[in-house]
């Protein structure tokens, strides 16, 4: 007999299947309730409370469980998936720590009695991906003591909170955020944050204010995940940072000392439009990153970088300690590569062999290569006898020279 998960947990306990405890017994079984549990945090918890029915060793076990992952879409009806939380958190043992709680729905009130079970139970990690509004999030959120690790994810555009009190705070994502500027004309949101280590921006903006000012003495890691639509500059004031990750169309000038701290970077990018600017925007990161070990790439980055038709002949004062050049040979997608081509024909005279070069791209021949030919040298310039590796994204494959 099959028992589904609103008849384990909704219905009343006297309904509850009874299994003999030799049955289904396996070698997961055996393994102390420590092991089963931290297995059991890696399910969604409609998974985790299903496996109440395979014994009487594991009908209780899911009420002990440090994380819950709730996600409303693993629900036929809203309404079931609200009866499935209130019944969750109130059969949950409430003398334990609740450590990590994702959560994922959009209707205000149910939200907000989540929120505040989590920070009652000392939450460490918080991750929601909500469509309300801000408001609708308890603002005990924004003063919690206990969080270390926050991720917020609005559907739509939001502003950030001004008033934050958050000391054990070390890592923070943010989506569709608006960052306002103070009264000195500087937005500068994260300045408080005395402990955050690593910082992840995905579709946020500024508003009042031109540039993003990144303030933190003990940030190690920055990563920016950037729209078409999102325009401003970002100033980094991290003496600290080791790691930079950028991902995007909308490209962005960073200046700052942060720059020359960082050893590890990550750039894919295309273009969205017609543009030479981001082909010397991004020659102007890698003139601030002074000091980088390893380089990772991909090959619509190489292919901007070479929309400068002087880039090969550019001196490059910098990467003189890159030790790991890495290029992910993803393929170039449709739309990036017909604004290649494009940007090729405007360039080409007569118009005879501009034509020549639009058929060639109706045949799938234009790029000819998703890497340019000579952009690898170039990068490692300075770096001879640094090892290149090149990534075939399509097979799977690897090769590497040195």
């Amino acid at each position: 007999m099959s028992y589904s998960v609103d008849e384990i947990i909704i219905q009343p306990a006297t309904k509850r299947v009874k299994l003999d405890e030799s049955e289904n017994e396996d070698r997961l079984s055996d393994l102390p309730d420590c092991v089963i549990l931290h297995i059991l945090s890696f399910l969604n918890a409609k998974q985790a409370v299903t496996t109440s029915i395979l014994s009487l060793r594991w009908r209780d076990l899911w009420k002990l469980l440090p994380a819950l992952i709730l996600d409303s879409s693993d629900f036929r009806t809203i309404p079931i998936f609200n009866k499935f939380v209130h019944r969750v958190l109130t059969l949950r043992d409430s003398s334990l720590a609740l450590n990590s709680l994702n959560f994922r729905h959009n209707q205000p009130r149910i939200i907000k009695s989540v929120v505040n079970y989590a920070i009652s139970h000392n939450i460490q990690r918080l991750r929601l991906y909500v469509g309300c509004h801000i408001a609708q999030i308890p603002p005990s959120v924004f003063s919690c003591q206990t969080l270390t690790h926050l991720e917020l994810y609005f559907g739509e555009q939001t502003l950030f909170p001004k008033s934050l009190n958050l000391p054990s705070l070390t890592s923070l994502y943010l989506k569709n955020f608006a960052f306002c500027a103070d009264e000195n004309g500087r937005a500068e949101p994260f300045s408080a944050f005395n402990r955050l280590n690593s910082l992840f921006l995905c579709g946020c903006a500024v508003r009042d204010t031109l540039t993003l000012c990144i303030s933190s003495a003990t940030l190690v890691s920055f990563t920016v995940r950037s729209h078409s639509y999102d325009f401003y500059e970002i100033e980094l004031c991290t003496p600290s940072l080791g790691t930079f990750g950028f991902t995007g169309k909308s490209y962005k000038k960073i200046f700052g000392s942060g720059l020359s701290c960082v050893k590890h970077v990550d750039i894919d990018v295309e273009i969205f439009h017609m543009d030479m600017q981001p082909s010397l925007i991004l020659l102007g990161w890698l003139l601030g990153l002074t000091d980088i070990k390893s380089l990772t790439v991909t090959a619509s980055t190489l292919q901007v970088l070479c929309l400068n038709s002087n880039i090969l002949k550019t001196k490059l004062p910098s990467l003189g300690n890159l030790k790991l050049l890495k290029v992910n040979k993803k393929p170039l997608a449709y739309g990036f590569r017909k604004l290649l081509i494009d940007i090729k024909v405007q360039k080409i005279r007569p118009r005879k062999e501009g034509a020549k070069l639009r058929k060639s791209f109706k045949a799938g021949l234009e790029p000819s290569a998703p890497i340019p030919d000579g952009i690898v040298d170039f990068l490692i310039q300075n770096s001879p006898l640094a090892d290149v590796e090149i990534v075939d994204c399509t097979w799977r494959k690897t090769q590497s020279t040195s």
